[in-house]
């Protein structure tokens, strides 16, 4: 579970953001705030692991806030003002969302908290992802990390083969390699990201259940190096 609060100076941001997260079963709001010094006493009081953070604010602006914070939780930044984005990374913000964004930007960005938080730091056991969402149709599937064999582009679109059939996701494969967690997953051609787990042999073309599938000339170095490794 990922806990989180939201800081901006406006009731609408405030409404769109909890509707989105509502949608995810694993963020969990602790609350709001309507300026930095309203933010600054909601994380003395309680622990949080995510802000998603305006910018332009009464008081404090947003980074002013975050130039306060010894160990600042996860960020993602949320401004109509695409200027400030340079800046934002500066803080080491996760990502920058530009107002208005769609629910499945927003869903990108959360992936990317959930997987960053879960990647082990040396001597700390952290919880693995499990899952992530993608879209399909006019909805939202969960889908089991642990059930996908391989996931193959189509422009902008991408079929992902797993345990349960075949899943077309309008998710494309770029979008798909960003919140998958690249130790589970191998990107091994401009068209295909397969399971580490799942592939059953690796020569010139790698093996999953009895598909045999390319490896790219600008991957086949990487893909290599993966396997004198054994990662």
């Amino acid at each position: 579970m990922i806990r989180y609060i939201i800081v901006d100076d406006e009731t609408v941001a405030h409404r769109i953001i909890q509707g989105y997260a509502e949608k995810v079963p694993w963020l969990q709001l602790q609350g709001q705030a309507y300026d930095g010094l309203e933010a600054m006493n909601l994380l003395k009081s309680q622990p949080v692991d995510l802000i998603f953070l305006d910018i332009n604010m009464p008081l404090l602006t947003g980074f002013e806030l975050l130039g306060t914070l010894a160990h600042p939780p996860k960020v993602i930044i949320t401004s109509a003002y695409q200027e400030h984005a340079l800046k934002g990374y500066e803080f080491d913000v996760v990502d920058y969302l530009l107002k208005p964004f769609s629910f499945e930007r927003f869903l990108k960005a959360v992936n990317k908290v959930e997987l960053a938080t879960a990647r082990p730091t040396a001597g700390v056991e952290t919880p693995t992802q499990e899952s992530i969402y993608v879209k399909v149709e006019r909805r939202w599937e969960q889908i089991a990390l642990n059930s996908i064999y391989y996931i193959e582009g189509h422009g902008n679109y991408a079929k992902i083969f797993r345990e349960e059939g075949l899943c077309l996701t309008s998710l494309n494969l770029a979008s798909m390699e960003d919140v998958l967690p690249s130790h589970d997953f191998l990107r091994i051609h401009k068209s295909f990201i397969v399971a580490r787990r799942k592939v059953t042999s690796i020569g010139t073309k790698v093996e999953i259940m009895g598909n045999y599938l390319p490896i790219g000339e600008t991957y086949r170095k990487q893909v290599l190096e993966e396997i004198k490794s054994n990662k």
